[in-house]
């Protein structure tokens, strides 16, 4: 059965999928769409947006500067747990999915709207984040998920729908990935990369030079931390946005964090996907060095066994859950300490620590020295290897009486 809907905020982003749902929603369900973009950080991207969703047929367009509020509440939590998904994705598009749910869910009801839509296909992974989001601000949202609904399936038939309806469009049959862009990251997905054995061409990256073409000397930083965020770079405070994008221009001119990866999408298929976060590579092995000298032993490792779930829930789209707002208050409550100061060098494609240092540092040179020191009795380690040992030297022992 048809929706009823006589008014619907799309999440839309200029490119070749929104805008033709724009047209499409209009056309489809006889209604007004308001267009909503997010600024996250897409740069000149951007520029375009208002004129050409009103050109499509937008009755009113929201683009909303969500910069700091993505990087302080979204980004900046995450990396506080050190995130990553299957051990390389450091989750720029699942972190921006429910900040931009959240705020189309505002204009939604700011403007009386009784529908949302998104652009994301009905094979990937964006669908469920951004629906899981919007049930869970509002269980009883109309949501129209046009790539569930319509026959174009594919971007071929959409790119033709566009030409039919004088829509601009930047994907073309040369160059038919697709883009996801934001502060932290920029991915590419589809067409050409679709094939896992086909590298991805040299002139698709646009944050990062490559690692072959980067300086041949290398560049120092400093990164500053407080309670697991960090704060400075070189002693100079920033704000949360400001300071990831100063991290991106430094690792993306020295070819820092490309990633060419095959993920496991939370709908059941694999997925090749190409990504460049030259300034979230950075932040996380940064903040991984400051938590080496601030953590206690057992909070760290109670912590890190929880990064692959953590990190899944994110993937999968329940950033506004119970067991992530959980996890959330026991992580944050491990960085307490989690502040001081790390070096880091940027090489060609690398970045490796230095140096680090704290005031709340647990290492002691006075525990740790080979030589000669009165806090620790080397001999003591007799009785705790014997001791750890005992079940080991037990198991033989009744081996051997069984043989």
């Amino acid at each position: 059965m048809k929706k009823q809907i006589s008014k619907v905020v799309l999440a839309y982003s200029g490119g070749l999928d929104t805008s033709v749902i724009l047209k499409w929603l209009a056309e489809t369900y006889n209604c007004e769409v308001i267009a909503f973009s997010a600024d996250i950080g897409q740069g000149e991207e951007l520029d375009p947006i208002e004129e050409k969703a009103r050109k499509t047929g937008a009755s009113a367009v929201y683009i909303d500067d969500l910069k700091e509020e993505f990087v302080r509440d979204y980004v900046f939590p995450a990396f506080r747990a050190n995130a990553i998904y299957e051990g390389q994705y450091l989750l720029g598009t699942s972190l921006a999915r429910p900040l931009i749910a959240k705020r189309q869910m505002e204009i939604a009801r700011e403007q009386g709207a009784d529908a949302v839509s998104h652009g994301a296909t009905g094979k990937g992974n964006d669908q469920v984040r951004f629906e899981l989001s919007y049930y869970a601000i509002d269980p009883n949202i109309q949501i129209v998920a046009p790539w569930r609904e319509w026959d174009l399936n594919s971007r071929t038939a959409l790119m033709a729908f566009a030409e039919k309806h004088g829509i601009a469009v930047t994907s073309t049959r040369e160059k038919p990935y697709s883009t996801d862009r934001n502060l932290l990251h920029i991915s590419y997905e589809g067409g050409i990369l679709e094939d896992p054995w086909t590298p991805p061409p040299e002139d698709m990256f646009v944050l990062t030079v490559s690692p072959l073409q980067a300086p041949d000397r290398p560049e120092i930083i400093d990164i500053s931390f407080e309670k697991g965020n960090p704060v400075a770079i070189d002693g100079k405070s920033l704000s949360p946005a400001s300071l990831l994008a100063g991290l991106n221009i430094s690792g993306g001119r020295n070819g820092i964090g490309r990633a060419d990866i095959v993920e496991n999408r939370f709908v059941g298929m694999k997925s090749r996907g190409v990504y460049e976060t030259p300034g979230g590579t950075i932040l996380r092995l940064a903040h991984m060095a400051i938590e080496s000298i601030t953590m206690d032993r057992e909070v760290m490792h109670l912590r890190d066994s929880l990064i692959p779930k953590y990190s899944e829930m994110i993937y999968n789209g329940f950033w506004f859950s119970p067991e992530r707002e959980l996890l959330q208050s026991m992580i944050d409550e491990t960085q307490k300490n989690v502040s001081g100061v790390v070096r880091m060098e940027l090489y060609k494609g690398s970045c490796r620590v230095l140096g680090r240092k704290s005031v709340h540092s647990l290492y002691n040179e006075d525990f740790a020295t080979f030589e000669d020191d009165t806090v620790y009795q080397q001999k003591d380690a007799e009785g705790f290897i014997r001791l750890n040992a005992l079940r080991l030297r037990i198991r033989k022992l009744m081996e051997k009486q069984g043989a």
